[in-house]
């Protein structure tokens, strides 16, 4: 047993069932859409590919410093397909996203036949 399932701390859903290879899918655990996004960062002197980490929604390089040129300037890109070569030097975020809900208009349908709609009775 756990010390979290012991004191009933609020934890959240790690989507651990939603795998990297997928671009998106719903958690079978919690049951959000959940998306995958790819990011790598690079020198913006040089160009060269730097390892990279995520902490609090935040990425950043590895190294303070880049091991090619030495500047501490660094750009962050989003990739939309993963491939091998980078897999190395980028990282992994998963975004819940959250549906818009439209609850200022209602919608309905009829099907459609030859007999006419009758209208309801309203008692006062």
């Amino acid at each position: 047993m756990f010390l979290t399932n012991l004191f009933n701390f609020k934890r959240e859903c790690a989507h651990d069932k939603i795998t990297p290879n997928m671009d998106s899918g719903y958690c079978p655990d919690c049951g959000q859409y959940i998306k995958n996004e790819w990011y790598i960062t690079r020198c913006s002197c040089c160009g060269v590919k730097l390892k990279t980490n995520i902490r609090n929604g935040e990425v950043f390089p590895q190294y303070h410093y880049c091991m090619n040129c030495g500047s501490k300037e660094y750009q962050v890109e989003k990739l939309e397909k993963i491939n091998f070569i980078d897999i190395n030097f980028a990282v992994l975020q998963k975004k819940v996203l959250k549906a818009e809900l439209k609850t200022n208009s209602t919608q309905c349908w009829q099907e459609k036949n030859n007999v006419q709609p009758k209208l309801l009775i309203q008692y006062l």
